[in-house]
């Protein structure tokens, strides 16, 4: 029986490694496929495109919100623009009863998104926008890192406030 062998170098092999394990652990194959609705951008047009995925969601509302941001870290199926980088890792989420979402990530997992205020800007609604389609309590979200208020994503994006959904940031149309 012959094996492939994929070979990446470094740590980004070891990224993407960290990413399907964990995934795959918050897969349930006892639940049947749904459907997940992501948002990637487009900087071509300036907008997000949308990208319909089955998935076996996890029971819990934490779980689905990290399930969510593993599926944006593994990025488009359909060849849209990351939102963030294989090497993104996601320290915490935390859905407060008023329906905040605290996105806690490593500190330099922000250090490679896109720089630029529309890049950062759509990166920021990608995440929002696909927290709040599959987890209806999501009603905003508010990115730290290492646990601590950051002001800004790259330079540009203010995460000083949360973010609510914004529908006018999605593409209309093929």
């Amino acid at each position: 029986i012959a094996h492939r062998i994929i070979r990446v170098p470094g740590q980004h092999a070891e990224d993407v490694a960290r990413t399907r394990l964990t995934e795959a652990a918050l897969q349930s194959a006892a639940t049947p496929q749904q459907t997940a609705t992501l948002y990637f951008p487009s900087f071509e047009q300036g907008a997000l495109l949308e990208e319909i995925r089955p998935i076996s969601w996890a029971s819990s509302e934490t779980d689905r919100m990290r399930q969510v941001l593993l599926a944006l870290i593994e990025g488009s199926h359909q060849g849209a623009e990351p939102v963030l980088p294989p090497s993104a890792a996601i320290r915490a989420v935390f859905l407060a009863p008023a329906g905040t979402a605290y996105l806690d990530f490593a500190g330099q997992t922000l250090a490679n998104v896109s720089p630029g205020i529309a890049s950062e800007s759509l990166a920021v609604y990608a995440m929002v926008n696909s927290l709040a389609a599959n987890i209806p309590a999501v009603k905003k979200v508010k990115i730290v890192v290492q646990g601590q208020q950051v002001e800004t994503l790259g330079g540009h994006a203010d995460l000083s406030e949360s973010y609510a959904p914004g529908p006018a940031r999605l593409s209309v149309g093929p």
